[in-house]
């Protein structure tokens, strides 16, 4: 028997993202399971002060970017008419997201990761790597990856029950 007590959806704020929120409150709630929601910003200092690229960056940059990534998380966390999983949500920086979430399963004892993929041909992913790869790759308890606009196995209640008495009556 599968049991589920804690599902991390790691979120860019992309479609893909948003698909696999979708995942994982209905796996969450299903389970009965704590849904957590992370968010990886990147460490603006470290990525634009380097040598041959060295800028000033407003003190409160960065800060200003976790805030609005909380704010961002916040919203998508709403569940307006209260019947979803409960829900946690977080917002860490790092050099690179895949260790970090990574870092975040082992932490929090995370039963399943639901992130959204992109899709990207070969060349696009051979120049830009995939974090939702390096994840499956490390990451301490089974990945579920989703695809934007693929085979929808999450339904509205009222379309899953319409779509469940027309197979019982024989019309699809």
């Amino acid at each position: 028997m599968i049991t589920l007590n804690k599902v991390l959806v790691a979120t860019d704020f992309s479609e893909p993202s948003d698909v696999a929120l979708t995942y994982g409150r209905a796996l969450a709630s299903q389970f009965g399971a704590m849904l957590h929601v992370l968010h990886v910003t990147q460490d603006v200092y470290l990525t634009t002060l380097g040598a041959e690229t060295f800028t000033t960056v407003a003190p409160d940059l960065q800060q200003q970017i976790e805030e609005d990534a909380r704010q961002h998380l916040h919203q998508l966390a709403i569940d307006s008419d209260r019947s979803g999983p409960p829900t946690v949500t977080a917002v860490l920086t790092a050099n690179s997201p895949a260790p970090a979430i990574i870092e975040y399963a082992k932490d929090h004892n995370i039963d399943v990761i639901v992130m959204g993929t992109h899709g990207r041909g070969a060349v696009a992913h051979l120049v830009m790597g995939s974090v939702a790869e390096r994840v499956v790759r490390s990451a301490p308890c089974p990945v579920l990856t989703v695809r934007c606009r693929e085979h929808e196995f999450v339904q509205p209640d009222a379309l899953a029950a319409v779509t469940s008495e027309r197979q019982a009556n024989g019309r699809t």
